[in-house]
């Protein structure tokens, strides 16, 4: 695939959180081919009160589209809504426009994400009063640890479309709003370091590659950004239940986990309960090798001779 127009400009993890960031709501990169169809998939617990959600999507690096999952992450400030990013087809290319921070929700191109994010707006939750309050009927809340909710009615169309970009062949037809286009005049900040970290990671995990997963990435979720090791042992515990992997294949991937499990344990304790960032980019390595692991056996009868 051939990348052309402006390159994605490279985030920086920065201590300023808050650091005003309009030029995230412009173009970072164009392709000349469609992003895949929004792949199917559960919403996390959420993890407690003050996590919003952000939406998954498909991002774009040097091997193509990849998935970056949705995920629970705290705002960098009270009255902070999420703007989801989104594909948009112009002058002959299909152009990412990054999701923001910003006290509106924005036009993010019609693109139903689900959980809230039908296309227009948000229905999964409000500021109120500094505290955030969480629709359940969008949102999968555990009242016990997250007692601010209420309840209101989402119409929710099962058959909905799930492609991914606005405008172009196929493409969404909707265009923004009076209300959406005051948005785009207001202050907006940048992804959170956590937000930034995480496409990073999934940049580098080739299960998460279109190329690679068909269209069904091996993590379409996760509760937070830290919860790999959770994750990679849900993958195993699906592949066991759907027959994808045999007991022998479980147990080699659960051995890794454990391995990669006591690597951050003993970095931790020499650390004083924290990782460098140097262990942070070795763990994320050794999680990106057994999650492509984990991919090749839950997949290995497809490559089985006939």
């Amino acid at each position: 695939m051939k990348v052309s127009g402006f390159i994605r400009k490279s985030l920086v993890a920065t201590a300023l959180m808050l650091a005003p960031a309009a030029s995230f709501a412009g173009v970072f990169i164009s392709v000349n081919i469609a992003p895949p169809a929004l792949p199917v998939y559960t919403q996390p617990l959420c993890p407690g009160e003050g996590y919003m959600w952000t939406p998954g999507y498909w991002a774009y690096g040097p091997e193509g589209y990849y998935w970056v999952p949705g995920v629970w992450v705290q705002p960098p400030a009270v009255g902070m809504l999420w703007t989801p990013g989104y594909w948009g087809w112009s002058n002959g290319a299909y152009l990412f426009h990054a999701g923001y921070w910003g006290p509106h929700i924005g036009f993010y191109g019609g693109v139903n994400y689900g959980f809230g994010y039908g296309g227009v707006g948000y229905e999964g939750g409000y500021w109120n009063h500094g505290v955030f309050a969480y629709n359940r009927s969008v949102n999968n809340i555990n009242i016990v640890n997250v007692h601010n909710v209420y309840t209101k009615t989402v119409i929710v169309n099962n058959n909905y479309s799930r492609v991914s970009y606005n405008g172009g062949n196929g493409g969404i037809r909707a265009q923004e709003s009076a209300q959406e286009r005051i948005a785009i005049h207001e202050q907006h900040f940048q992804p959170t370091v956590n937000q930034v970290n995480h496409e990073q990671v999934m940049r580098a995990d080739r299960g998460q590659l279109a190329s690679v997963n068909g269209g069904r990435p091996n993590t379409m979720a996760m509760a937070t950004v830290n919860d790999r090791r959770a994750n990679q042992q849900q993958r195993i515990a699906n592949g066991i239940s759907s027959g994808q992997m045999t007991a022998g294949e479980a147990a080699r991937a659960e051995n890794r986990q454990a391995q990669i499990n006591q690597q951050v344990h003993a970095d931790r304790e020499a650390n004083g309960g924290h990782l460098t960032q140097q262990e942070h980019q070795q763990i994320n390595r050794e999680q990106n090798h057994a999650s492509q692991q984990i991919h090749n056996e839950k997949h290995n009868d497809e490559k089985a001779p006939r």
